[in-house]
């Protein structure tokens, strides 16, 4: 494996969750988070797998309010596998997201879902994430989806969660190589590979027919650019999950997908993040 660089700063935990909450906004490469230490203490930490802009990072930690920015290059190790392996399960709803140490701790009424490590965002601990997860059990529980479409599906956990939850076909499509093998390597690990189709393919371009949900954890500049080719794609009774939002961007996105004839069925905030779920108007 490469070598992966680490950016770290410590602070109280509102000021370590904005820090990773914005980097996470500010630079599409890097793997942020906060953490509390055994010691209590908050950190924000930032992995990148290139060396970063120094000088973006330390504005970007001063506009919000932090200061001692450390910088140190980290050894030729497989991070993303390391880190999972200390992972503790997450559960959101009846889903419970958890690694191969976690597998026989997952209750027999619990919908589990075990996530190979890989290098492809999700793992179920990030907001984002967990209120997608919440939202599909949520819909689960007063309807059965009949065709799902998961837009940047990442390691693969919703297209999963929508596959285990409504047994029926969903479509996974993600821009990144990295991320449709392991979306297809974890629908096989989970028993759904017969569910699930990976694809590549950027954004929804050449997805074709009608979704009765759709599902997209991304970033709120490509939610609120697919706007209008989600809502097309959209079925006339079906619901638009969208969230990778930060709470001052979620009304924006609100407002493009309305301007589609969508409106909102529901809103959960986690940590930082907002989901939105959406349906068409009357």
């Amino acid at each position: 494996m490469p070598p992966t660089y680490r950016a770290r700063v410590t602070g109280d935990e509102a000021l370590t969750k904005r820090i990773a909450a914005w980097a996470g906004e500010s630079f599409e490469d890097a793997v942020a988070g906060a953490f509390e230490n055994v010691d209590g203490a908050w950190a924000a930490e930032l992995y990148f797998a290139a060396p970063p802009d120094e000088t973006a990072l330390r504005e970007l930690v001063e506009s919000a309010g932090g200061s001692g920015l450390s910088l140190e290059t980290l050894a030729e190790t497989d991070w993303v596998a390391a880190s999972l392996a200390g992972l503790h399960a997450v559960r959101a709803g009846r889903f419970v997201v958890h690694g191969a140490h976690d597998r026989a701790g997952v209750a027999p009424n619990a919908i589990g879902i075990e996530i190979e490590a890989a290098l492809a965002f999700g793992t179920g601990h990030h907001g984002t994430t967990r209120g997608c997860l919440i939202a599909i059990d949520d819909i689960a529980k007063r309807k059965r989806p009949r065709r799902v479409l998961d837009v940047g599906t990442g390691t693969g956990v919703l297209a999963i969660a929508a596959a285990r939850a409504f047994h029926r076909p969903v479509m996974a499509t993600d821009i990144d190589p990295v991320a449709v093998a392991a979306a297809r390597r974890n629908a096989i690990l989970n028993r759904t590979g017969a569910y699930v189709t990976a694809r590549r393919t950027v954004a929804a371009r050449g997805v074709t027919g009608r979704y009765d949900l759709i599902l997209a954890n991304i970033l709120v500049g490509p939610l609120t650019r697919m706007a209008s080719a989600l809502a097309r794609r959209l079925a006339p009774h079906g619901r638009i999950v969208l969230s990778g939002l930060l709470h001052a961007h979620a009304n924006a996105a609100l407002a493009a997908y309305r301007a589609q004839g969508l409106m909102l069925a529901r809103r959960i905030a986690l940590d930082e993040w907002t989901t939105l779920v959406l349906r068409r108007g009357r």
